[in-house]
Protein backbone atom coordinates (compact mmCIF):
# COMPACT_ATOMS: atom_id res chain seq x y z
CA UNK A 1 0.00 0.00 0.00
CA UNK A 2 1.32 3.48 -0.83
CA UNK A 3 1.76 6.35 1.61
CA UNK A 4 -1.00 8.29 -0.15
CA UNK A 5 -3.48 5.42 0.22
CA UNK A 6 -2.56 4.92 3.87
CA UNK A 7 -3.05 8.63 4.59
CA UNK A 8 -6.37 8.66 2.72
CA UNK A 9 -7.53 5.62 4.72
CA UNK A 10 -6.45 7.23 8.01
CA UNK A 11 -8.26 10.46 7.13
CA UNK A 12 -11.39 8.53 6.16
CA UNK A 13 -11.37 6.34 9.31
CA UNK A 14 -10.07 8.97 11.70
CA UNK A 15 -7.50 6.49 13.02
CA UNK A 16 -3.89 5.63 12.26
CA UNK A 17 -3.38 2.02 13.29
CA UNK A 18 -0.01 0.58 14.36
CA UNK A 19 0.02 -1.47 11.13
CA UNK A 20 -0.51 1.68 9.04
CA UNK A 21 2.21 3.48 10.97
CA UNK A 22 4.61 0.55 10.49
CA UNK A 23 3.91 0.46 6.75
CA UNK A 24 4.58 4.19 6.37
CA UNK A 25 7.81 3.71 8.32
CA UNK A 26 8.83 0.78 6.16
CA UNK A 27 8.20 2.74 2.95
CA UNK A 28 10.17 5.72 4.26
CA UNK A 29 13.06 3.49 5.37
CA UNK A 30 13.33 1.57 2.10
CA UNK A 31 12.73 4.39 -0.38
CA UNK A 32 15.82 6.10 -1.73
CA UNK A 33 13.81 9.29 -2.14
CA UNK A 34 10.16 10.14 -1.53
CA UNK A 35 8.09 11.84 -4.21
CA UNK A 36 6.50 15.27 -3.73
CA UNK A 37 3.09 13.54 -3.51
CA UNK A 38 4.37 11.32 -0.70
CA UNK A 39 5.75 14.32 1.19
CA UNK A 40 2.44 16.14 0.76
CA UNK A 41 0.53 13.10 2.02
CA UNK A 42 2.80 12.87 5.07
CA UNK A 43 2.28 16.59 5.68
CA UNK A 44 -1.52 16.10 5.54
CA UNK A 45 -1.23 13.19 7.97
CA UNK A 46 0.93 15.20 10.38
CA UNK A 47 -1.56 18.08 10.30
CA UNK A 48 -4.48 15.71 10.90
CA UNK A 49 -2.66 14.11 13.83
CA UNK A 50 -1.89 17.52 15.35
CA UNK A 51 -5.47 18.75 15.04
CA UNK A 52 -6.97 15.50 16.32
CA UNK A 53 -8.74 14.79 13.03
CA UNK A 54 -6.79 11.51 13.01
CA UNK A 55 -5.98 9.68 16.24
CA UNK A 56 -2.98 7.38 16.45
CA UNK A 57 -4.10 4.11 18.00
CA UNK A 58 -1.52 3.25 20.67
CA UNK A 59 0.29 -0.02 20.49
CA UNK A 60 -0.98 -2.17 23.27
CA UNK A 61 1.55 -4.31 25.06
CA UNK A 62 0.38 -7.81 25.77
CA UNK A 63 1.97 -10.30 28.09
CA UNK A 64 1.56 -13.90 27.00
CA UNK A 65 1.73 -15.73 30.30
CA UNK A 66 1.39 -19.15 28.65
CA UNK A 67 4.50 -18.42 26.60
CA UNK A 68 6.45 -17.67 29.78
CA UNK A 69 5.24 -20.84 31.50
CA UNK A 70 5.92 -23.08 28.49
CA UNK A 71 9.40 -21.63 27.96
CA UNK A 72 10.26 -22.07 31.64
CA UNK A 73 9.15 -25.71 31.55
CA UNK A 74 10.82 -26.41 28.19
CA UNK A 75 14.13 -24.82 29.20
CA UNK A 76 14.28 -26.88 32.39
CA UNK A 77 13.44 -30.14 30.58
CA UNK A 78 15.76 -29.51 27.61
CA UNK A 79 18.67 -28.61 29.93
CA UNK A 80 18.07 -31.80 31.91
CA UNK A 81 18.00 -33.98 28.77
CA UNK A 82 20.99 -32.32 27.12
CA UNK A 83 23.03 -32.64 30.34
CA UNK A 84 22.45 -36.40 30.53
CA UNK A 85 22.70 -37.29 26.83
CA UNK A 86 24.53 -36.30 23.68
CA UNK A 87 21.46 -35.08 21.80
CA UNK A 88 20.65 -31.46 21.01
CA UNK A 89 17.03 -30.32 21.10
CA UNK A 90 15.41 -27.33 19.38
CA UNK A 91 13.85 -25.26 22.16
CA UNK A 92 11.86 -23.13 19.71
CA UNK A 93 10.26 -26.15 18.04
CA UNK A 94 9.38 -27.68 21.39
CA UNK A 95 7.85 -24.47 22.73
CA UNK A 96 5.90 -23.85 19.51
CA UNK A 97 4.55 -27.41 19.56
CA UNK A 98 3.30 -26.99 23.14
CA UNK A 99 1.94 -23.46 22.64
CA UNK A 100 -0.08 -24.57 19.63
CA UNK A 101 -1.85 -27.10 21.85
CA UNK A 102 -2.46 -24.91 24.91
CA UNK A 103 -4.90 -22.07 25.54
CA UNK A 104 -3.46 -18.56 25.30
CA UNK A 105 -3.26 -16.57 28.53
CA UNK A 106 -2.84 -12.90 27.63
CA UNK A 107 -2.73 -10.03 30.08
CA UNK A 108 -2.34 -6.28 29.59
CA UNK A 109 -1.09 -5.41 33.08
CA UNK A 110 1.37 -6.99 35.46
CA UNK A 111 -1.48 -7.59 37.90
CA UNK A 112 -3.41 -9.46 35.22
CA UNK A 113 -0.30 -11.44 34.32
CA UNK A 114 0.20 -12.36 37.97
CA UNK A 115 -3.40 -13.57 38.17
CA UNK A 116 -3.00 -15.60 34.96
CA UNK A 117 0.27 -17.16 36.23
CA UNK A 118 -1.33 -18.21 39.52
CA UNK A 119 -4.39 -19.59 37.75
CA UNK A 120 -2.31 -21.44 35.13
CA UNK A 121 -0.01 -23.02 37.70
CA UNK A 122 -3.01 -24.26 39.67
CA UNK A 123 -5.17 -25.42 36.77
CA UNK A 124 -2.92 -26.03 33.77
CA UNK A 125 0.55 -27.05 34.99
CA UNK A 126 -0.07 -30.76 34.36
CA UNK A 127 -1.21 -30.06 30.80
CA UNK A 128 1.73 -27.68 30.20
CA UNK A 129 4.17 -30.36 31.35
CA UNK A 130 2.42 -32.95 29.17
CA UNK A 131 2.50 -30.80 26.02
CA UNK A 132 6.17 -29.88 26.55
CA UNK A 133 6.95 -33.60 26.98
CA UNK A 134 5.11 -34.36 23.72
CA UNK A 135 7.08 -31.60 21.99
CA UNK A 136 10.34 -33.09 23.26
CA UNK A 137 9.32 -36.58 22.10
CA UNK A 138 8.48 -35.26 18.63
CA UNK A 139 11.76 -33.36 18.50
CA UNK A 140 13.72 -36.47 19.49
CA UNK A 141 11.87 -38.61 16.92
CA UNK A 142 12.66 -36.32 13.99
CA UNK A 143 15.07 -37.94 11.57
CA UNK A 144 18.35 -36.23 10.90
CA UNK A 145 17.94 -35.01 7.36
CA UNK A 146 20.76 -35.87 5.00
CA UNK A 147 23.32 -36.89 7.66
CA UNK A 148 25.60 -38.10 4.87
CA UNK A 149 25.92 -34.59 3.35
CA UNK A 150 29.42 -33.35 2.71
CA UNK A 151 30.59 -29.90 1.81
CA UNK A 152 32.22 -29.56 -1.58
CA UNK A 153 35.70 -28.46 -0.69
CA UNK A 154 37.44 -26.07 -3.02
CA UNK A 155 40.89 -27.45 -3.64
CA UNK A 156 43.70 -25.82 -5.56
CA UNK A 157 43.70 -28.52 -8.22
CA UNK A 158 40.92 -28.55 -10.78
CA UNK A 159 40.93 -32.35 -10.84
CA UNK A 160 40.04 -32.55 -7.14
CA UNK A 161 36.86 -30.47 -7.57
CA UNK A 162 35.88 -32.51 -10.62
CA UNK A 163 36.58 -35.69 -8.68
CA UNK A 164 34.32 -34.51 -5.86
CA UNK A 165 31.55 -33.63 -8.31
CA UNK A 166 31.94 -36.98 -10.02
CA UNK A 167 31.71 -38.69 -6.63
CA UNK A 168 28.57 -36.74 -5.80
CA UNK A 169 27.04 -37.68 -9.15
CA UNK A 170 27.85 -41.32 -8.56
CA UNK A 171 26.13 -41.13 -5.19
CA UNK A 172 23.02 -39.16 -6.19
CA UNK A 173 22.49 -39.25 -9.96
CA UNK A 174 20.12 -41.90 -11.21
CA UNK A 175 21.71 -44.28 -13.75
CA UNK A 176 25.08 -42.51 -13.60
CA UNK A 177 27.76 -44.05 -15.80
CA UNK A 178 30.63 -45.18 -13.61
CA UNK A 179 34.24 -44.06 -14.01
CA UNK A 180 35.25 -47.38 -15.63
CA UNK A 181 32.59 -47.04 -18.33
CA UNK A 182 33.63 -43.44 -19.09
CA UNK A 183 37.30 -44.47 -19.43
CA UNK A 184 36.43 -47.34 -21.77
CA UNK A 185 34.48 -44.94 -24.02
CA UNK A 186 37.37 -42.46 -24.09
CA UNK A 187 40.03 -45.17 -24.69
Amino acid sequence: MSIEKIVDQALQDGYLTPAMEAEVGRICDTAAELSIEEYMALDRLMGALLTGEVVAVPRKQFINVMEELVLTEAIARVAEIEATSDCTLDLGDIAAYALNRLPPLYATTEEGASYQRTRAKAELQVIITQKVSEGISRNLDQPEFFPERQVIRKEEKKDDVLGQISSLLQTYAHKYEGEDEVQSVEG
